[in-house]
């Protein structure tokens, strides 16, 4: 495994509304709290075996990355070249790490469900930096897990090279963003502002969500290009003291990004952020895969921003 543009930021706030405005528009704390269920064991498993190849990638230990495929496992690149058993895996991987001494990746985990108790399959897209600031690979992937003598291993790896979007190694397609916004579900209203702040390098969304009762919570949000990690990324305040880092990766007709945050109470929470472009006027907003202190919290429903036009 060599949005629409960035907005709306789950996994800062877990506590009144948990998640800012995601769940303030969506949906009310109590049904989230009754509908919590404790995080499967096994899919937590895969996702740290997921980050155990992204750890031995960057460290370019090659044959710690080919210890995490079963002993006869597959690995299919971009280029459709077919690698069989860990020691053609590492043979090739060893080549590779040689020819990019300063190849990092980052991955967002799309989807990953249980196809039964011994098999799981992951899909999601890399990014691969191959030097500073310089991200050389964008792809998609797909991995059959099997567990084995009780852990969990990569029994078939598949690679989709994807071509990156201009937005994708800058900040440049964020500037329909500018202007204000606004969403209502449920009585609840979400305004925000965004502008180019420090120079044209990052775009700072503020924001204010209205409950029914007429109390208001605000807080805010920068986005830009991480030059370090080469990839888009956004940080986020939220009122209750929490904050949340997002890593972005383009989709089809917008972008998703895994939100790793902790609220005021010192909950972690994660979750995958999915916006989809409609026009220059509007979006659509929706935060899955969502947990909150070892639970698993349900998908928001689809929210629809629309520009508040400007006076003229």
């Amino acid at each position: 495994m060599k949005s629409i543009t960035i907005i709306l930021l789950l996994v800062s706030g877990a506590g009144q509304s948990f998640g800012q405005e995601s769940a303030t528009l969506v949906e009310a704390d109590a049904s989230v709290v009754a509908e919590a269920k404790p995080i499967s064991p096994d899919l937590d498993a895969i996702r740290d075996a997921s980050q155990s190849f992204v750890d031995a990638f960057n460290h370019h230990d090659a044959n710690a990355v080919a210890a995490l495929w079963t002993k006869d496992g597959e690995y299919i690149d971009g280029a459709g070249r077919v690698l069989v058993g860990r020691d053609e895996i590492s043979k090739d991987y060893h080549e590779y790490f040689a020819a990019n001494p300063e190849a990092k990746i980052t991955i967002v985990i799309d989807s990953l469900r249980l196809l039964s108790s011994d098999t799981a399959i992951e899909d999601g897209r890399a990014a691969v930096e191959s030097s500073a600031g310089n991200t050389g690979l964008f792809a998609t992937y797909t991995v059959v897990h099997a567990k084995v003598n009780g852990h969990w291993m990569m029994a078939s790896v598949r690679d989709e090279t994807i071509e990156p979007q201009a937005s994708a190694t800058s900040a440049a397609d964020l500037e329909w963003l500018v202007g204000k916004w606004v969403a209502e579900e449920h009585g609840v209203t979400m305004e925000s502002d965004c502008r180019w702040v420090v120079d044209g390098r990052f775009i700072q969304r503020t924001y204010t969500t209205t409950q029914v009762d007429g109390s208001k919570s605000s807080g805010v949000q920068l986005i830009g290009w991480n030059p370090d990690g080469g990839h888009v990324q956004s940080w986020d305040f939220s009122p209750d003291g929490g904050h949340a880092v997002g890593t972005w990766m383009p989709q089809e007709g917008g972008w998703s990004a895994h939100m790793r945050g902790v609220t005021g109470d010192g909950t972690l929470t994660n979750a995958i952020n999915q916006l989809r472009r409609l026009d220059d006027s509007a979006y659509v907003w929706q935060s899955i895969q969502r947990t909150a202190g070892g639970m698993v919290i349900p998908d928001t429903d689809e929210v629809v921003l629309k520009r508040i036009p400007v006076a003229r």
